[in-house]
Parts: C-alpha cells; structure tokens; sequence
C-alpha cells in the first residue's frame, strides 16, 4: 500500500509514471484519485472569489462615478483577505470549499464600512468644499460621524456567526473552517474600517467628486424612491399592516420545502455498492462482480472500473462476501454525451445492472465512507432493528422491506438477512471419539489443518522469508459429504472418517453480529429518489407506524443522513435563538435603547421572507448549509437596519436642535422632513451595501462547479434575504420611526 501511495505521489509531481523498479510490461494505474476533485473545488472557489472582487468593484464605481473613492473601498478587501489567511496559516486550516467559501460569502459585507464612510465624505464635500487646510478635519468629521455605528454593525456580523462554533460533530467540522474564515475576514474589516479606511479616504479622495444629483444611477433611485418613501409616511399604520401581511403570506413556501443533511455534493466519480443476499459462495460473488464491471465499463462516459468484495485480512475492512465495491471514474465533463449529468449516469447504470438478488445503489465514495464509519449506514437513509432475537429481527427486517419496497420515494431497500447465513458445522461425538481413544483436541486438528492449512516450514529467499503451508486438495473438501471422508489416524494406527466419530452438516446461523447499546441488531439500507430525506422520513414513519407488527421488546430507529440531521436540527434550534440574542445585547449596547432594538429585531421576520422564497423558487432544501445562510442573513440585514437608523437619528437631532434654536418644538411636518432627508439623501450608501453582497454573491449562487452545490445554498438566503430586507429598511423601517418619534411630540 505504502509504494502505491509514493507512486502516486510521484506521478502528480512528475506528471508521468516510474519506470525504474517495476517488472516488464508492469504499470501503475490509480482506479480512484481525490487530488482531482480536492483540485477542482478549490479552483472553483477560487475563480468565485475573483470574480466577487471585481464585481464589487464595479459597485463601487458605479455608485461613487469617482474612481479615487473607489480604490478605498476595493483595497480595503483584499487586506482583509489577507488577514483571513494569515490568521488561517497560524491556526492550520487549509484551503478547501468551507474555509474559501467563509471569505466569500464575507466579500459582499467586508466593503459596507468603507462604502458608508466615502459616502459620508462625499455628502460633506457637498456642503464644505474640500481643501488642502480642512481635508483631514473633514475626514475626522465624516468618520466620526457614522464610524462607531458601522463598527457595531460589523461586529454584528461578525459576532453572530460564533454561534457556528457550537455544531458539534460532522456538521461541525465541516462548516468550521467556513466559520473560521468568515470571522477572521469580518472582523478584519471591521478593524480596518475604523482604522485604515479614514486614513486613505483623507489621501484618495481628492479632485472633482460627481455630486449624488449628478450621478445617472443616483438620481433614478433617489427619484424612484421619494414618492414611495412620501406614500409610507402619508399612511404608516397601512404600510406596517401591509408589511405583516407579506410576512405572513411569505411564510407559506415554509411548509412546501423540503429538509436535509448537507446538499449532495458531485464527487466527480461514483461508487457502486450493491448488496446480496447471505450465503453467497465466492465462485458467484466473483461472477456478479465481473459481470456488473463489464456492464459499467459500457457507458461511454466511464474511464475505469474497479470492483472488489470481500475483505482484506485486515480488521478495518470487515467486509463481508455480500457488499461489493465498485469504484467508477468517469472521464471529464467535456468528453461526456451531450445534455448527460451524473444523476442522468446513475439513472442509466440502474437500469442497465440489474441481477436477480442484487440490491443497487449509486454513492458517493468520500461521503459513504464518512457515513459508514459514522453510522454503519451505507444509503442516505437506513433502519435499525433492535431486540433480543436475530430471527425475529430478520422477520421485522423482512417486513419494512416488502412494506417501503414499492413506496412512492424508495429507489432500493435492501433489510440484512442477519440469521440467514450457512455454516458447515462439525458436531464431534464425544463417545465416539474415546472409542477410538481421541479426544476434541485431536479431531479439531484434523478438521483445521486439513481445511485451514498448517505452516510446516519457512523457505528463505535472499532477505525474504514466505511460510509453507500444506493443507489437503480442494477435491477432499469442497463439500460436506468429502469432509466426512476426511482420514484420521488414532493412536493405535487405526484408520477412520471423520464421520465416524462427528456428524458434518449445513446450518443456519447469522453471517455476522451486530449490536448497539448492548441489544442486537438488523439494519435496513434505503436509497431514495425524487424527494428530500426529511419528507421521505415523515412519511414512512407515518406507513410503518400503521402497518409494521412490531413484538413487545423490539425497537427501530432511524439511522444514516436522517440521524445527522436531526441531531443538526436539534443544535439549531437553540443556536439560531442564542444569534438573535447576541444582536440584541450589541444593539443595545450600541444605541442604549430598547426601543430602537426592538425596531430593528421586529423587522427581521420580513428579511427572513426573501430568503424562504427564492429557497422555493430554485428548489432547494432546509440543511444546515441553508441554516448557517440564515445566521449571516441576520447579521447582514441588522447591519443595513443600523445604518438606515443612524442616518435616520442624525436627520432627526438635526430637525430637533433647528427647532429648539427658534425656541418651537418640533412638529409632525418637520419630523417627516427629517425623515424623507435622513432616508431619501441616503439612499445611495444602503443600496450600495445591499448591491455588492447581492450582486457579490450572485457568482456563488448560480455558478456551477465543484462545491458549488454546498455553496449555493449558503448564498441563496442571503441573496433572497438581502431583497426583502432592502423594502423593510427603505419603506417599513421610516414607518415605524415615524409612529416611534410622533409619540414623543
């Protein structure tokens, strides 16, 4: 095994294979590789993360029409970057689809500090020209201004994806890294919004700056969304009424979607791992396996074929003659047919490998191992019958077979045959025996070393040494009625069968014994098609609950992904409560109000609301995946509800010391002006905010690829989420400041 893997490791570094050592007409061929698929994943995640980069450059310039102003907030980025992966070197985490994928769901969020501060700076210069002598005051005006409020937002961010940390298990060492990486970058952007970032806005931006007014993209919102934002606050109380009706209208997909562990991700290759029954002999197992190759290996799109059953003589392969291995490689996307995809090459190898007493099904290699060692369970889904009797056990295996075999949902099910195995048994006859003056010892040697062999001698090879081992011909026991044959000389000289002094015959008995918390167990492996684990789950449990006849003393219990995800479920249910309350203690530690958290937390149901819905609308799953997607929706839409509050707040002390200066207190007039100054002249920074983590993540929505799959659905809350919660921050959240603030005239 050791030359295989320094082989193989030559072959990556060289690019061809060793010649020197290897017999004539030997040669190395790998039949299963991960470097390719660990490759492509980080070469995709790669290419995301450049692509991200540029378009929120283009934001920026965009938005700002000042290309000066811009390269503050593009080099802010990869500094940011840079200290993720520093941090990330120091800490060991290497550079795979999670620790990648952190930095890019990040990339979108890192650049709001710098966006809201030019932003901030431009809207000074417009009402102070800049010059050489007030430059820098101006800086620390516009800075200091709305600096504290985006540190705490960013810290938000930053903060509320710790609960991450708590999944515990393969949910937890998977999206780790992931949140490693996304707290590393955030908090890196945090820092050096309040740090670096003034000091470059006082040395770039310098020179003519375009006016909001002036900038094409500017004024069509501006004057887009004036006469929406005058149309909330002339009717508040409708537009919070409106507002809680698509609330509650928006949760209807929640029942519709379906749930799961993880997303599958495509490996690249496949494994096939079939199942047959017990007491197969090793002459049909090898014949099913070359049979099965020969019909895979006639897909065009498959480049090798490897099978194997049985075990090695290891004891970390405990395989039994019943579970074939067959490792399929497939050659690259572009040589394959036209239109094909890896689920369109399962669906066709199903229909094409099909034996009697074979149970298919199509896996992925790494995730299977995973799931094996985790669980035992080899599918997606399995059950696990617990109780004191194998046959009964076998009797209840047999039963969710028939009962889920033609179940709308099952592509296979296959229940283990756990007393179903043959044994050839030799009863030694005691009385017998001492006739022939033999006692157990003497005739259990016989039966071994005629059977199992005995090593007689070492020969010596050079510095090598084989045993040699002498056992009787395969025609003297290749059947029990030979075994009775079988000779055995007593002490006095005597010669007699085997037969006469034990009885040789076939028995039934369990092929193997498994047992969990100290019961016995039977396991059912189920592999399913066209619907989601969580969906397919409910729904079985519903049909075995009516129909499985289940004895006093014996149990089932789920197993496989379903086992992983409910125990995902169950850590989330308490982590995304304790994100929410780790909001709640910033924000007020923020604004020293509970009013103003309780604006922004009540809001958060509807930033829910876009995320559920493009969820549906592309079809995918409840995962943990899509959960931690929704952890960083949350610290992305309070941030965007903290600036709109900020500006709001500034607009409306503003109005306040004006009236207080003409000895009047402020009136509901002017308090809707402030409002319309505080949400209408800001419109620029909250859109921009909203545009790069948008359209930032819109590479890793819907790009394809390696990871991809995992990836997306991280994204898809947020870029769904990002729509709704840019209505509640530019329309609903002015409505409920102004009932707020009205109050207090």
């Amino acid at each position: 095994m050791l030359i295989n893997i320094e082989i193989l490791f030559y072959q990556h570094r060289n690019g061809s294979q060793p010649k020197k050592g290897l017999p004539e007409g030997v040669e190395i061929v790998p039949v299963y590789d991960r470097s390719h698929l660990i490759k492509d994943a980080v070469d995709n995640l790669t290419s995301k993360l450049t692509e991200e980069l540029i378009v929120v450059a283009l934001v920026c310039v965009v938005f700002l029409f000042h290309v000066r102003s811009s390269l503050v907030a593009i080099i802010t980025l990869p500094l940011g970057i840079l200290t993720a992966f520093i941090i990330m070197y120091w800490q060991g985490i290497n550079a795979n689809i999670m620790s990648l994928g952190g930095i890019a769901i990040a990339i979108g969020a890192m650049t709001d500090g710098a966006i809201v501060m030019i932003e901030n700076m431009h809207k000074h210069m417009e009402k102070k020209p800049l010059t050489d002598e007030n430059r820098w005051q101006v800086v620390i005006d516009s800075a200091s201004e709305v600096g504290p409020a985006l540190f705490f937002s960013l810290l938000i961010i930053t903060v509320s994806f710790m609960p991450v940390f708590i999944l515990e298990a393969q949910e937890g060492r998977m999206f780790a890294p992931l949140a490693y990486t996304k707290t590393y970058a955030m908090a890196a952007s945090a820092g050096l919004a309040i740090t670096l970032v003034p000091v470059l806005m006082g040395y770039f931006i310098r020179g003519k700056v375009i006016s909001e007014n002036k900038n094409p993209v500017n004024r069509l919102l501006v004057n887009s969304y004036k006469p929406l934002l005058n149309m909330v606050l002339k009717f508040p109380k409708s537009t919070l009424l409106v507002a809680l009706i698509i609330t509650l209208v928006g949760l209807y997909p929640v029942n519709k979607i379906g749930s799961e562990f993880i997303p599958p991700l495509d490996e690249g290759d496949l494994m096939y791992m079939p199942t047959t029954y017990p007491g197969i002999s090793i002459g049909k197992a090898r014949e099913l396996l070359q049979q099965s190759d020969k019909l895979i290996a006639t897909v065009p799109e498959v480049k090798t074929v490897f099978g194997k059953i049985g075990r090695a003589e290891t004891a970390t392969d405990p395989a039994p003659l019943t579970m074939i291995e067959t490792f399929i490689q497939f050659k690259p996307k572009d040589q394959w047919r036209k239109g094909m995809t890896t689920e369109k090459l399962k669906q066709e190898l199903d229909a094409l490998v099909k034996f009697p007493g074979l149970t298919n099904a199509w896996v992925m290699p790494i995730k299977t191992r995973i799931d094996m060692l985790a669980t035992g369970i080899k599918t997606p889904v399995g059950i696990k019958v617990a109780g004191p009797n194998l046959n009964e056990i076998q009797k209840i295996g047999q039963q969710i077979e028939a009962l889920l075999k033609d179940f709308p949902g099952t592509a296979s099910v296959y229940s283990e045959r756990v007393a179903g195995g043959r044994y050839i048994k030799v009863d030694i006859n005691r009385e017998k025996a001492a006739r022939y003056s033999l006692n157990i010892a003497d005739v259990q040697q016989v039966v071994a070393t005629a059977i199992g062999g005995m090593n007689v001698t070492e020969t010596v090879e050079g510095q090598e040494r084989y045993p040699v081992n002498i056992r009787y011909p395969q025609a003297y026991r290749d059947s029990p009625e030979e075994l009775m044959l079988l000779p055995i000389v007593t002490p006095a000289g005597q010669r007699i069968a085997l037969a006469d002094v034990a009885d040789v015959y076939i028995s039934d008995g369990p092929p193997g014994i498994k047992s969990e918390n100290a019961r016995l167990n039977g396991w059912s492996f189920i592999d399913i098609k066209d619907t989601d684990i969580g969906s397919y789950v409910e729904s079985a449990q519903q049909l075995l609950n009516e129909q499985l006849i289940l004895p006093a003393g014996y149990s089932i219990t789920w197993a496989g992904q379903y086992e992983y995800m409910e125990r995902a479920k169950a850590k989330l249910s308490y982590v995304l409560p304790l994100t929410l309350a780790i909001i709640v203690v910033l924000l007020y530690l923020n604004f020293r109000s509970f009013t103003e958290v309780f604006i922004i937390m009540a809001t958060l149901p509807l930033a829910m609301i876009g995320g559920i819905w493009l969820m549906y609308l592309e079809g995918f799953n409840f995962s943990v995946a899509v959960g931690v997607g929704f952890i960083a929706l949350a610290g992305v839409a309070v941030e965007i509800g903290v600036i709109m509050l900020v500006y709001l707040n500034q607009a409306y002390k503003a109005q306040v010391q004006a009236a207080s200066q003409l000895g009047k207190s402020m009136s509901i007039e002017q308090l809707k002006h402030a409002i319309l100054e505080g949400a209408g002249l800001r419109v620029r920074p909250v859109m921009m905010t909203v545009a790069t983590i948008v359209i930032g993540l819109l590479p890793v929505l819907y790009g394809t690829g390696t990871g991809s799959e995992v990836m997306s659905r991280i994204a898809a809350p947020m870029v769904g989420g990002m729509f709704s919660a840019i209505v509640l921050t530019l329309l609903v959240l002015p409505a409920v400041y102004l009932l707020w603030r009205k109050r207090n005239l």
